[in-house]
């Protein structure tokens, strides 16, 4: 693999998560202009198809959408709009930093799902990685403190475990699956089950909450295919790190558009989250290097 090539993965891994915050910017906006949760998933899935599509007929082509395994879209479909719900829920509820920084333990459940899911092994090292990361999660919520929403961190580590179940998920399909795929599928069923709340939760807004409503679906959706692509090109020992440049952006939009800065708490916990996460994403792919080793022994 080229360093051009790795290089081209990481730049679009950062232009990803500067989209997803910038739409977790925008659901804090929209949900402000008076719009309800239901409401926000259902335009980030539904204008989000149209741009999907253009990018499949740009790319790999419209017939890469057929698919032998229906059944399994549909699980990860489900799984994935709960994982929505309670991770813009996360937004929703908590300051942008402390909301970012709660997803920083994706890693951290994937490893524990890894091992009871998939019966994948982890050594001491890893299960150090866990704990440690609790321990920063303990130090940003400080339970009982009374200066962190609870309910808020409840909901935030819930998402986390539920994008740590989807990315199990992907794993599986990812086996017989182009990502465009996946993406395509799951924007599509989810429309149809979005529309039922939708369709409770449905009203009036002015201009700039609707405004808001179509860039989150095209902003997330462009966000989401960049976040596939680099893995085309890149490994994901070498993207996943660019992740926690969420953070930076988090904090500036937190502090240029809610006039919120993270709490002492968050500087202290998050770096402590973000260096179990990096050291379970290096262990990982040191695990991957010393597989074919040790298959030759």
């Amino acid at each position: 693999m080229t360093s051009d090539r790795i290089l081209t993965g990481v730049g679009l891994r950062l232009f990803a998560i500067f989209c997803l915050a910038s739409m977790a910017a925008i659901i804090k906006l929209a949900e402000a202009g008076g719009a309800a949760l239901a409401e926000i998933i259902f335009f980030r899935q539904l204008v989000a198809v149209p741009v999907v599509v253009a990018w499949l007929a740009i790319g790999p082509g419209i017939a890469t959408i057929r698919t032998q395994r229906f059944g399994a879209h549909v699980s990860r479909t489900l799984v994935g709009l709960v994982g929505m719900v309670f991770n813009f829920g996360a937004i929703v509820l908590l300051p942008l930093a402390e909301a970012t920084t709660l997803q920083f333990t994706v890693p951290i459940f994937a490893t524990i799902l890894g091992a009871v899911i998939l019966r994948e092994g982890v050594g001491l090292h890893r299960w150090a990685a866990v704990l440690t990361g609790f321990a920063g999660v303990l130090i940003v919520a400080q339970p009982g403190g009374g200066h962190f929403p609870l309910q808020g961190t409840a909901v935030g580590l819930t998402a986390a475990f539920l994008v740590a179940l989807i990315a199990i998920q992907l794993r599986a399909l990812g086996r017989t699956e182009p990502s465009g795929t996946t993406v395509f599928w799951f924007s599509l069923l989810s429309v149809p089950i979005a529309g039922i709340p939708y369709a409770f939760f449905a009203q009036p807004h002015d201009a700039a909450t609707w405004a808001l409503l179509i860039a989150l679906g095209v902003v997330g959706g462009i966000g989401q295919l960049a976040l596939t692509a680099s893995l085309r090109f890149a490994p994901v020992s070498a993207v996943v790190p660019m992740d926690y440049s969420s953070l930076i952006w988090a904090t500036l939009y937190g502090w240029l558009i809610f006039a919120v800065l993270p709490t002492e708490a968050t500087w202290i916990g998050a770096p402590i989250i973000i260096a179990s996460g990096l050291y379970i994403v290096w262990r990982e792919h040191r695990r991957h290097q010393e597989k074919p080793v040790e298959q030759t022994l």
